[in-house]
């Protein structure tokens, strides 16, 4: 099979399906970056940067606010660009959670 036979069965998946592959593909070329998890009793259960507090609607409202990436790499220096792929990837498969998640902590301030 050829990359481009491949792209084409590639682009007809879900966009969360699409994400999923970009991750895998990520960890094989040895990119890095720590995954995002869940995690019940840790940031509410929301998805979060593996191994941090670092929620991925955290991440994505910063960026909406105006915040470049090199600013949040140096805010959280414990994250790589590697790990903001893997947020972006994320929330780019999942905008109804993230944006359900912006919504409910502007609610609680």
């Amino acid at each position: 099979m050829t990359r481009q036979e491949i792209e084409r069965q590639i682009l007809t998946l879900s966009l969360f399906d699409r994400a999923e592959i970009v991750q895998s593909l990520t960890k094989t070329l040895s990119i890095g970056g720590k995954g995002i998890t869940k995690t019940l009793g840790v940031c509410g259960g929301e998805a979060c940067i593996a191994g941090t507090r670092i929620a991925i609607w955290l991440l994505v409202e910063a960026q909406q606010l105006g915040i470049s990436e090199a600013q949040l790499l140096q805010d959280y220096p414990h994250i790589t660009a590697a790990d903001l792929v893997n947020a972006w990837a994320y929330a780019d498969a999942h905008p109804e959670e993230i944006a359900v998640a912006i919504l409910a902590n502007n609610a609680a301030a």
